[in-house]
């Protein structure tokens, strides 16, 4: 009881658990662009990939609820610090105190809900194949195939990529931002952490935007 009155009742120790989260997500969607970039190797090599994950088996939902889990905690996280820094200042300055302040720091909070939005509509949509009817009458493990057509509908490629902005926008801020969580932010280190974020940022939606723009191109069909 001790232990979590430290974590969740101390601002440095949310902080904390936050980065380290954050950072285990970021993880996971480094590791899903990677996969996700072998369609570029063809459909065989793809659905190889796919049919190795579900091949899991119960290990597959277990790493599953791990990320969902981590996810719902950064965000409650998240939530939680926003409210407890306003209620410190409850009367806001006369003038916005934000000029140093970037675009990505200020909307946190809101960058984070896009995602959790698109996360559901993303399970949905890929995973179980309750958004659309032609994508459910697929021959089964053909994972290529499934991403080829959920992406040949424009409105559903233009949400993807602006969630993929609004993830980008996040980790631009948030990568950068959980090293200073850590305290490791000081000295030559500097350069590093606060190159790290955009490098991350411009790495994750460039990589995951080019699936949609390429199958909407006939790149990938």
């Amino acid at each position: 009881m001790k232990l979590c009155d430290r974590i969740f009742g101390s601002p440095v120790g949310a902080k904390m658990l936050m980065a380290l989260t954050g950072l285990m997500l970021t993880g996971f969607v480094l590791a899903h662009l990677s996969g996700n970039l072998l369609l570029y190797a063809g459909q065989e090599k793809f659905n190889a990939y796919a049919d190795g994950l579900q091949a899991l088996g119960l290990l597959l939902w277990v790493a599953r609820g791990g990320l969902l889990t981590a996810f719902v905690l950064h965000l409650y996280l998240a939530i939680k610090l926003t409210i407890e820094n306003k209620a410190a200042r409850p009367v806001p300055y006369a003038h916005e105190a934000t000029i140093q302040a970037t675009f990505a720091s200020r909307y946190m909070v809101h960058t984070g809900l896009l995602m959790f939005a698109f996360i559901v509509y993303h399970l949905a949509h890929f995973t179980f194949k309750v958004t659309s009817p032609e994508i459910a009458s697929l021959t089964p493990g053909d994972a290529y195939s499934m991403v080829i057509l959920g992406f040949s509908e424009p409105v559903v490629s233009g949400f993807y990529i602006l969630a993929m902005a609004a993830l980008a926008t996040h980790l631009r801020h948030g990568v950068s931002s959980a090293f200073q969580s850590f305290g490791l932010y000081h000295g030559n280190l500097n350069v590093v952490t606060d190159k790290l974020g955009p490098i991350v940022a411009a790495i994750v939606f460039f990589g995951f935007s080019s699936i949609p723009v390429s199958v909407l191109m006939g790149c990938l069909k």
